[in-house]
């Protein structure tokens, strides 16, 4: 049976790309872009299968109007995708209150308005698949990247206790965390040269300057690929809960979840004294 997909940031880049690979095997999708002219191009091909809407994902009405219209223009919704979103880049230090807030507006708030518009079509119908775009930034944490790893640390929280709360509706979750890929000419995009950049202070040029040299350096991964894996997942009867896209990052996060596991069992007695456990346990034991 055919699908029907609501996906957000379907201009560009991975979602772009989700929505092709959708239409193209027949199934339909309402695409969101923050202007619909991006998608044009899908209608004249696709016709009545593709609903372009414009929105923008940190407009709460906004989402749910366009939800609303998505579940009343194709009966059913299937697959939602959340995947728009973009990086604020710049040392903590940098940040002002408002690109702060616009982060996770956009990241965050976003992607839980796209949930609470679409929950109650999903569990009305007893099954869908929610689909959000983390990234690797969501597992590990690097400097300058403060506020984008903040908001994919908070989406991979609330998405997985998303899937705790839906499970027994027949709603599946999955998490996709991409790393780099070639969305941007051919070529695997450095955050640190197409983020939304803070204004630099002169007291971390330095330390810029030594991530230039090691960001964006993996190896690029095809966006077209990335998009057959994921209609591969969305038709498992079991889809995983979290799935790395890309490579080059399996060998760090082996190492970042191992020196966070010695770190916890390096300071049990930390814990215990911290709980006020530690002298009563020393006299359990004699």
């Amino acid at each position: 049976m055919s699908k029907v997909w609501f996906v957000t940031g379907s201009s560009r880049g991975l979602g772009r790309n989700f929505v092709e690979a959708a239409l193209s095997r027949g199934d339909s999708v309402a695409a969101t872009a923050r202007s619909t002219a991006s998608l044009d191009d899908l209608v004249t091909t696709y016709g009545e299968a593709v609903l372009p809407l414009e929105m923008d994902v940190s407009n709460k009405a906004a989402v749910f109007e366009s939800v609303r219209r998505a579940k009343e223009h194709f009966g059913r919704l299937d697959v939602v995708v959340n995947n728009a979103g973009y990086a604020q880049i710049g040392a903590i230090e940098e940040l002002t209150e408002q690109e702060l807030r616009d982060q996770f507006e956009t990241n965050v708030f976003g992607a839980a308005w796209v949930i609470q518009a679409s929950l109650p079509h999903l569990r009305a119908q007893r099954s869908g698949h929610f689909v959000q775009l983390s990234s690797v930034a969501g597992l590990i944490a690097m400097p300058l990247g403060g506020a984008y790893q903040a908001s994919k640390w908070a989406l991979e929280a609330l998405n997985e206790t998303l899937a705790g709360e839906v499970a027994d509706f027949g709603i599946k979750v999955t998490i996709v965390e991409p790393a780099g890929f070639a969305t941007r000419s051919g070529k695997n995009p450095d955050p640190l040269a197409n983020g939304h950049m803070a204004e630099a202070n002169p007291a971390y040029d330095s330390l810029r300057q030594r991530l230039a040299g090691v960001m964006g350096k993996q190896p690029a991964g095809d966006p077209a690929a990335a998009a057959q894996t994921l209609l591969k997942i969305v038709d498992s009867d079991n889809p995983p809960l979290r799935v790395l896209f890309g490579q080059g990052f399996h060998q760090m996060l082996d190492e970042v979840y191992a020196a966070r596991l010695k770190t916890w069992a390096d300071g049990q007695n930390l814990a215990l004294e911290a709980h006020g456990n530690l002298a009563q346990n020393a006299e359990t034991a004699v």
